[in-house]
C-alpha cells in the first residue's frame, strides 16, 4: 500500500540527500550512465553545492561490454569541474548469458583484446580483494576510507521489481531510514537510495524540467519501440539486458563487432533471441510435469559444478517454501525456475520477484498462519479453495488445464 504526502519526490529526495551530508563526512554517487543515476548525480551535485562538500566523489565501475553511448555519455560526466572521477576498469568477473561454455566475461584481463582502450585516469589495477561486481562498491570503501562513515548513494527504486519494494520500505537500514543497505555496519558504510519512491515518469520529467544531458541510448530505445522497463544501459550480456542484443549490430554496428570477437555466444543470442531466453509458455509435450522440465535443463543445460550447485541448492529451498499441495503455485514456481535456468539468472531475480508479488506472498502468509490478508480476489487462494484443497493441475501435450483463476504468470 502506497501512503501519499504532502512533500512531492523531488523535495523528498533532497533532503533525504542533505540528511546524508549531515550525516556522513563521505558521499560518494554510484554512476551506471543510466536515467537514475543522472538524477542521483545532479541532486547531490546541488546538494553538495548547499553544503560547501564539491567536489562529488562520482563512482563508476566499468565492465568492458557497454554500449559507446553509455562511455560517452560517462565521460562527459567525469569530466565536470564540480565531480571527483572514480573510474574503475579493472579485472572483474560479469556473468555472460549468451554462452553455456563461456560463463564469464573476465572484463579488463590482461592479454586479452579489449572492445576499447581504457581511460587515462582510470583505477586499472584490482587491490580491492573481491573479482564480484556487486562486491567492489564495498571492498572500494572498504579499501579507501577505513576509518571514515561513508554514504553511497544510488538510483534504486522500488518501482522496479517487488523485491526492491519490500527491501527498502520494512527493515530500517540506518537510524530511521529503510531506503539502504548496510556495506559494513562496523565501519559504518552503507548505500542509500534517495530516490526509492520515484517513478519512471518522476525521473524523465526532472531530467526533462532541468535540461539534463542523458545517456542517449534512450532515444534509440524508444524509436525502436522498446518498453521502459527493459531499457537498460549497463553491459549488454547480463541475464537482465540480453534483449539488447537484438538490436545492437544496427545501433551501434562497430562495438556489435568487437564484442562479437570478443565473447562467444553474442551471435547466437541475437539470432535466437526469445527463443533462448524464455521458457515456453506451454509445457513440451515429453514432459509430464513443470517440475520434470526445470530439473531436465538443470541437468542438462547447466555445465559448471559451482553454478549447478547454486542452482540445485536454490531449487531444494523453492521446494521447501512452497511445498503445501496448491499445484497451481507449484506449477508456477517451476515455470519460474526454468525460466531462471534458461536465463543464467543464478541470482533467481526472477522468481525472487515472483515470490514478493502479492498473490504469493498472500497465499504463502495463508497457509502458514490462517490469516488472509484481505478480501480481494488472490488467485491461489481462489483456486486452492475452489478445489477443497485436494485439486490439481494438469497438463496434457504441453497445456496447461486449470481453473479458471489459473492464469498465465509473467516470466
Amino acid at each position: 500500500m502506497r501512503i501519499y504526502l504532502k512533500e512531492n519526490v523531488w523535495d523528498a529526495a533532497l533532503n533525504r540527500i542533505r540528511y546524508l551530508y549531515d550525516e556522513f563526512p563521505k558521499v560518494i554517487c554510484q554512476f551506471s550512465g543510466g536515467k537514475d543515476s543522472t538524477v542521483c548525480l545532479h541532486l547531490c551535485l546541488k546538494v553538495a553545492k548547499e553544503k560547501n562538500r564539491l567536489p562529488l566523489t562520482v563512482f563508476f565501475i566499468d565492465q568492458e561490454a557497454e554500449w559507446d553511448a553509455t562511455i560517452d555519455y560517462v565521460r562527459e560526466v567525469m569530466a565536470m569541474p564540480d565531480v571527483d572521477p572514480v573510474w574503475l576498469q579493472m579485472p572483474i568477473r560479469i556473468s555472460n548469458t549468451t554462452s553455456p561454455t563461456e560463463r564469464w566475461l573476465w572484463c579488463w584481463e590482461e592479454g586479452a583484446k579489449w572492445l576499447r582502450e581504457k581511460e587515462p585516469n582510470s583505477i586499472k589495477e584490482n587491490v580491492y580483494g573481491t573479482v564480484t561486481f556487486r562486491e567492489v562498491f564495498a571492498a572500494y570503501a572498504r579499501y579507501h576510507y577505513p576509518h571514515t562513515p561513508v554514504a553511497m548513494i544510488g538510483g534504486v527504486r522500488v518501482e522496479e521489481s517487488p523485491a526492491r519494494a519490500i527491501g527498502l520500505t520494512h527493515f530500517a537500514t540506518y537510524k530511521h531510514i529503510t531506503w539502504g543497505v548496510g556495506a559494513s555496519r562496523k565501519l559504518k558504510h552503507f548505500g542509500f537510495y534517495p530516490l526509492y519512491d520515484w517513478t519512471y515518469m518522476d525521473i524523465w520529467k526532472a531530467i526533462h524540467d532541468n535540461h539534463w544531458s542523458y545517456c542517449k541510448m534512450y532515444d534509440y530505445y524508444y524509436m525502436y519501440g522498446i518498453p521502459v522497463q527493459h531499457m537498460r544501459v549497463s553491459n549488454v550480456h547480463h541475464e537482465t539486458a540480453v534483449r539488447s542484443l537484438y538490436f545492437m549490430q544496427e545501433i551501434e554496428p562497430d562495438n556489435w563487432n568487437r564484442l562479437t570477437q570478443r565473447l562467444k555466444g553474442v551471435n547466437t543470442a541475437k539470432h535466437g533471441q526469445n527463443d533462448l531466453f524464455a521458457a515456453p509458455r506451454t509445457l513440451p509435450a515429453m514432459f509430464k510435469d513443470w517440475k520434470e522440465y526445470a530439473n531436465y535443463l538443470l541437468e542438462n543445460l547447466i555445465s559448471e559444478p559451482e553454478i549447478k550447485e547454486i542452482f540445485q541448492r536454490e531449487f531444494k529451498a523453492f521446494e521447501s517454501r512452497y511445498n503445501y499441495g496448491n499445484d497451481l503455485v507449484l506449477r508456477d514456481m517451476y515455470r519460474q525456475l526454468a525460466a531462471a535456468v534458461i536465463a543464467d539468472d543464478y541470482h533467481m531475480t526472477k522468481i525472487k520477484s515472483w515470490q514478493t508479488r502479492a498473490d504469493t506472498a498472500q497465499w504463502r502468509k495463508w497457509k502458514t498462519t490462517g490469516v488472509r490478508h484481505n478480501n480481494f480476489s488472490n488467485k491461489y487462494i481462489d483456486y486452492e479453495l475452489s478445489k477443497g484443497n485436494q485439486g490439481s493441475v494438469q497438463q496434457q501435450h504441453g497445456q496447461d488445464q486449470i481453473s479458471e483463476h489459473a492464469e498465465e504468470s509473467d516470466l
